[in-house]
C-alpha cells in the first residue's frame, strides 16, 4: 500500500528555479543516458530536481528499472514521489552520477553546496567511476570564487577556531548560513552548520588545506574531480 496524501504525491521545490528553460534542455540531455539496470547517484539542486523528473518519465515510458542513490532527504523524498526506487552507498556503487553546480571553471573545478549537501555529494561523485555535472551558461567562470562563496560545513564546537584558520588562508569573509524558515544556523543533515566564505583567492592545493582544520567536515570545492560538464 502507498501513500496516497499531499506530501507524499506532490512534487515541491522551495523556490523559483532560475534558468529553467536551459537547466530542463540539460536534464533531458542526461536522461537520454539511462539504461536497464543503472545504479545512479542523484545529486541535490535544481537542476538536479528537474534531472530526476526527466528520468522518471524515461523510465515509465520506456518500463525500465534502475536505482537512484540520492545525496540529500530532498533528493530522496522526489524519488518517493516519483517512484523512482532508492538505495545507498552501504548497499550499492554508483554506475555513474549526475549532479549540479554552482560554479565551473575551465579546468572543470567547481564550487557546489549551496544545497548544504556537499559532504554526501563528493562521497557519491568519489564512489562513481562517471560523474556527469549539470549546467546552463551561467555557471561558468574564469576563476573560482568570482560568483559565489565556498561552503563549508563545520561542527557547530569549532566554529569560532575555524572562522579565525579560514581568515589566516586569506577568507575576506566569512558568514554562518542562517535558515530563512526556522530561527539559527541551517542544520546539515549531519548535524553541523555551513560557513560560507569569501577568498581573496583559490589555489590548485586550497581544498586540501582546508580539510587540514580541525573541525572542519567539508568543503565546497571539488578540484581535480573527474567530471563532465553537460550544459545546453
Amino acid at each position: 500500500m502507498y501513500w496516497k496524501n499531499n506530501i507524499a504525491t506532490t512534487l515541491q521545490w522551495s523556490r523559483e528555479i532560475s534558468n529553467k528553460e536551459q537547466k530542463e534542455m540539460v536534464a533531458n540531455k542526461i536522461a537520454e543516458r539511462v539504461k536497464e539496470g543503472d545504479v545512479i547517484g542523484v545529486g541535490s539542486g535544481s537542476t538536479s530536481f528537474l534531472a530526476i523528473q526527466a528520468i522518471s518519465k524515461k523510465i515509465k515510458e520506456e518500463n525500465i528499472n534502475i536505482t537512484a542513490i540520492p545525496t540529500s532527504q530532498e533528493v530522496s523524498l522526489t524519488c518517493s514521489i516519483l517512484g523512482v526506487p532508492v538505495s545507498s552507498l552501504l548497499n550499492l556503487k554508483p554506475d555513474w552520477s549526475f549532479d549540479g553546480a554552482d560554479e565551473v571553471d575551465p579546468n572543470k573545478n567547481l564550487i557546489k553546496g549551496r544545497g548544504g549537501a556537499m559532504f554526501a555529494e563528493k562521497l557519491v561523485m568519489k564512489s562513481s567511476p562517471e560523474n556527469y555535472i549539470l549546467v546552463d551558461e551561467s555557471k561558468f567562470v574564469n576563476n573560482l570564487g568570482e560568483k559565489f562563496s565556498v561552503p563549508i560545513e563545520v561542527d557547530p564546537r569549532a566554529v569560532n577556531l575555524v572562522e579565525e584558520e579560514l581568515m589566516k588562508m586569506g577568507g575576506e569573509e566569512v558568514k554562518l548560513r542562517l535558515a530563512t524558515s526556522k530561527d539559527g544556523p541551517i542544520i546539515t543533515e549531519s548535524g553541523n552548520v555551513i560557513l560560507d566564505v569569501n577568498f581573496k583567492e583559490i589555489h590548485s592545493n586550497f581544498e586540501k588545506e582546508i580539510k587540514l582544520i580541525p573541525g572542519i567536515v567539508e568543503s565546497g570545492l571539488f578540484i581535480g574531480y573527474p567530471v563532465e560538464i553537460f550544459t545546453t
